[in-house]
């Protein structure tokens, strides 16, 4: 179960990691890849959870987001759901994964860059995850240009060295994405990033099916 699932970022990974994806939100994304259903996150969570082997949550960032704190500043307040998926997902039973930005009140098990895959892409997500995982990952490598992927434009900083806005083509080739447009891949995950904690939940799986099996 995909919570939270935007146009698919995080979906994809976990469907190259092995898993059947269900997507759900409370928009409709119309280029989600899998199944996909427009629903109360957290309310089709208590309803469908049994039918998941695990599920992946992103709830909304933009309380913790570097890119909002200005509008936090001035007075304007986002709704935190962080606290509220983390106990839903615990109730369910299931394994699962929360993913969110830095600065989020959240244990950071994986870390993750685009500079840890090999895109020109700066983008830092944390994962919690039900099973405490771990990896040991390179150190950040943004020797070259690496684009950030925010909003539906470029930033200032990468009009400055590019010399004007990055084109589309760009952005997606950065992102792993081809599939988005605009606003959804400034608010998605990059595929590969899932894929990689994806395959470390088919282990955690696997593990646990050994263990009830014995």
């Amino acid at each position: 179960m995909d919570l939270f699932s935007g146009a698919g970022g995080a979906g994809v990974g976990y469907h190259r990691a092995g898993f059947d994806v269900v997507g759900v939100d409370i928009k409709n994304y119309k280029r989600y890849p899998f199944e996909f259903h427009v629903a109360d996150a957290l309310e089709f969570l208590a309803e469908h959870g049994h039918e998941f082997d695990a599920i992946h949550a992103s709830p909304p960032c933009q309380a913790y987001s570097h890119s909002t704190k200005f509008h936090r500043n001035a007075g304007h307040e986002y709704p935190d759901l962080l606290e509220p998926t983390r106990e839903a997902l615990i109730a369910s039973g299931k394994p699962w994964v929360i993913e969110n930005v830095p600065g989020t009140p959240m244990r950071a098990d994986y870390r993750l860059c685009g500079c840890f895959f090999g895109l020109e892409l700066r983008r830092v997500r944390l994962f919690e995850t039900s099973w405490e995982g771990f990896a040991m990952l390179p150190t950040h490598d943004h020797t070259g240009f690496a684009f950030s992927v925010t909003g539906d434009t470029s930033t200032s900083a990468e009009r400055a060295k590019l010399g004007r806005n990055a084109t589309r083509e760009e952005r997606n080739r950065a992102m792993g994405i081809d599939w988005m447009k605009g606003h959804e891949l400034g608010l998605a995950i990059p595929p590969v990033y899932t894929e990689f904690v994806g395959r470390y939940l088919m282990e955690h799986l696997a593990d646990a099916r050994l263990a009830k099996a014995s």
